[in-house]
């Protein structure tokens, strides 16, 4: 089965050498904010030592190469960033594995995002929301679903780690920007659910166009500058694709699985096995794969399946990962949403069901987790 790209440059990148530690790019933690975006632009910094300059233009070319050689790769942005002499090497017994959920990207220190995550020392759970590809309706998912968890007592937080697109406050009907306490920021409480997103700290006309070292430093702020508190779940909505936001969470070690979402097409399957790989490589549980949009039910009762049937149940047999069902196209769910009133608040609209559905499975989930 084909891995993610984002993995496969990685690991090409691993085979690059630099003369001067003798150890690989990857495990020395020289490659920085790697991504993959749709259509295989790659993107990463590589931090070089500035006091051998011709070795460094050598070492950046090489990086540059072994990342466009891969299948799949239609161009490479790199750039060099200066950083002091490195130390020597880790040593055998210290260092960690350049796979597995401890160290996905073998860096040699100790991430920041560890120290970030355990700011959230009163929170049980971290479920990321994912989905391969854009337009699947992820977050208006992950919002309704936040709202039916909180619903059966729990307490739920939702973060809206989308830096690029974020949803949150539309989603929620939020317009103010949060208050402060004791240096921290509170997030506002809305239908039962404590949300935060950047969103709510810029204007929203401003375009947030961030290199990956900034999207990995917002989604540390998004878990240390946060009050988050005492929860039972923190639901994170993450960007389309598997980037940068995907891995600062795989790195904090807080991830207690990962909910898929997709819509039946193949278009969009294609990235939720990749997105199931990712995950799965870096030791985190799939908690499932949810499909959305799966039919439109005409005034009949006859059901319409706009974007082919049940694809996403198959993908997750294919995958050998739980299938934790479908939920129809509901126009009012958009206007549910535009509006900032979820459907799943609203018992008595068929929508909610099926959020309370899914809700009762990823507590079955999280409620087996320590």
């Amino acid at each position: 089965m084909s891995e993610p790209l984002v993995i496969r440059v990685r690991n090409a990148l691993a085979g690059v050498v630099n003369p001067a530690s003798g150890r690989n790019i990857v495990a020395e933690g020289a490659v920085q904010g790697l991504s993959a975006e749709p259509g295989g632009k790659v993107r990463f910094a590589l931090q070089i030592d500035p006091s051998a300059q011709d070795e460094a233009a050598r070492l950046l070319d090489a990086a540059r190469k072994a990342a466009g050689a891969v299948s799949g790769v239609s161009s490479v942005s790199a750039v060099a960033t200066a950083h002091a002499a490195r130390g020597p090497a880790a040593t055998p017994s210290t260092a960690r594995p350049a796979g597995g959920h401890d160290n996905p990207l073998g860096l040699k220190k100790r991430p920041r995002i560890e120290a970030a995550a355990e700011t959230l020392s009163g929170v049980r759970h971290v479920v990321a929301v994912a989905s391969g590809k854009g337009g699947v309706g992820k977050s208006t998912l992950a919002a309704n679903l936040a709202v039916a968890l909180a619903a059966t007592g729990r307490r739920v937080g939702l973060m809206d780690a989308d830096i690029y697109g974020p949803s949150l406050p539309i989603l929620f009907g939020l317009k103010d920007k949060p208050a402060m306490r004791d240096g921290k920021i509170v997030p506002p409480e809305a239908h039962g659910v404590r949300a935060m997103s950047m969103g709510l700290m810029v204007s929203e006309a401003q375009s947030l166009a961030w290199r990956g070292p900034m999207v990995m430093g917002a989604v540390r702020q998004l878990m240390s500058d946060v009050d988050w508190g005492e929860l039972d779940i923190l639901l994170v909505d993450t960007p389309p694709g598997t980037g940068d936001a995907h891995i600062s969470l795989i790195q904090s070690k807080r991830l207690s699985g990962a909910l898929i979402v997709s819509t039946p097409q193949e278009m969009a399957l294609a990235d939720v096995r990749r997105g199931v790989q990712l995950f799965r490589k870096t030791d985190t549980p799939v908690i499932g794969v949810v499909e959305n949009m799966a039919w439109f039910e005409l005034p009949s009762g006859e059901r319409q399946y706009l974007f082919g049937r049940g694809g996403a149940e198959k993908a997750a047999a294919a995958l050998e990962a739980p299938f934790l069902g479908a939920i129809p196209l509901y126009p009012e769910l958009q206007q549910a949403s535009d509006a900032g009133a979820p459907l799943a608040a609203r018992r008595d609209h068929p929508a909610a069901a099926h959020f309370r559905q899914l809700a009762e499975k990823m507590l079955d989930f999280v409620d087996t987790q320590s």
